[in-house]
């Protein structure tokens, strides 16, 4: 290089929305998982830009600085002017632009992005909404796509396809909203002969144990019902068994011939009578986690192997927590739930099953970004319209 020839420029840094908050019960989560998502991202290699979705569903600019400040959790800047995302393709990522008064500023800059990051649980930022509005932008995002998200939040949905995908599940019965209270005669036959109590009453749609109730007899059935179709539309009423809790985190592998990777299993131990809304995140001591599981070598192996036909029957990308009963009595695995974006808090099981397998948490961010950065580039590769061959 010539003594006074200029340096060559350092790379751009990749922009990463991390999107956070929600209309969803577990919004106040969300913004614990975004403040350790920001305070682990590889700074050398992205540039974070926080954005906040408040109750009401407006898009707010955040300050990362707080994380450098040691924030535990990011709050929703509802002072700052709101911005949006135009459903609009644009080559090279997208912006955000303010709305409202906000546009009317024309100083105001725009937020221009590269790949987004949610880190939003729950209805409206898990269920594939969040994602087909990104998808309209042909914006890349992290974790999986439209279809697996839709399913993965409905729980008894998600149960019919890993099914037929010969996984193993607890019996249940369903019932829907409109309908359930003509029907509690002929439902409260069915649990009596295929279910029986103790028996769990869940919103088919939510997170976090959230409208969960444990129900141990016939007279509890209606306000547990009553209570869980404030939060769904559907339910599911399933049997009761005495189980331990096991999960198993799911990353894409970066082979796309290669098969899903699995984590070592870990552990949910509640030390409440299950594992509530409460013990997950209001009681310090709600729960011990285990990592890896208590498991012998062979039922290790099965929950991988049945986590990693779950991630595939579901068309799961990117990332997904793939949670199993095992029944204490038979040692069968059954499998529960699949969530598309697990917490990502300090003691959120995901990425502490990764560490304990090997994969640090910064890094694990740069692989599910590097991830969602090559679909997007496959996605906009695909011809839109007819052309003949």
């Amino acid at each position: 290089m010539a003594p006074n020839s200029p340096s060559p420029a350092a790379p751009r840094r990749v922009r990463v929305a991390v999107l956070y908050g929600g209309r969803s019960g577990e919004h106040e989560i969300s913004l614990q998982s975004a403040a350790s998502v920001l305070r682990n991202l590889d700074r050398e290699r992205f540039e974070a830009i926080p954005i906040a979705i408040d109750k009401e569903g407006r898009w707010h600019p955040g300050d990362v600085a707080l994380i450098d400040k040691g924030a535990r959790t990011l709050p929703v800047f509802k002072d700052q002017p709101p911005v949006l995302l135009p459903p609009s393709p644009r080559a090279g990522g997208a912006e955000l632009v303010p709305y409202g008064e906000a546009a009317l500023q024309p100083r105001l800059p725009l937020l221009a992005v590269d790949v987004v990051f949610p880190v939003m649980h729950g209805t409206l930022c898990e269920d594939g909404a969040i994602q087909g509005l990104l998808e309209l932008a042909e914006l890349p995002y992290v974790g999986c796509g439209v279809l697996a998200s839709a399913v993965g939040m409905d729980k008894e949905v998600a149960k019919r396809l890993a099914q037929a995908a010969a996984l193993p599940i607890v019996p249940y019965v369903l019932a829907r909203s409109g309908t359930w209270e003509a029907e509690l005669p002929a439902i409260s036959a069915r649990i009596e002969q295929s279910l029986g109590y103790p028996c769990f009453v869940k919103p088919v749609s939510c997170g976090s144990s959230v409208g969960v109730h444990k129900v141990k007899s016939a007279a509890a059935l209606r306000p547990a019902l009553a209570d869980a179709f404030r939060y769904d539309r559907k339910v599911l009423i399933e049997k009761a068994i005495d189980a331990r809790e096991i999960e198993v985190a799911v990353l894409q592998n970066p082979d796309p011939s290669g098969p899903p990777l699995c984590s070592v299993a870990g552990e949910i131990n509640p030390r409440h009578e299950f594992y509530s809304y409460q013990a997950k995140y209001l009681d310090e001591n709600g729960a011990e986690l285990l990592i890896p599981a208590r498991l012998l070598p062979d039922q290790m192996a099965a929950a991988q192997r049945l986590a990693a036909a779950a991630f595939t029957a579901l068309e799961c990308e990117g990332m997904a927590r793939v949670d199993f009963f095992l029944d204490r009595k038979t040692g069968e695995l059954y499998f529960n739930e699949i969530n598309t974006i697990p917490g990502f808090t300090s003691i959120s099981m995901y990425p502490k099953m990764w560490e304990a397998s090997g994969l640090p948490y910064r890094e694990l961010l740069t692989r599910l970004i590097e991830l969602a950065l090559r679909r997007g580039g496959e996605q906009r590769k695909l011809v839109r319209d007819y052309a003949a061959v």
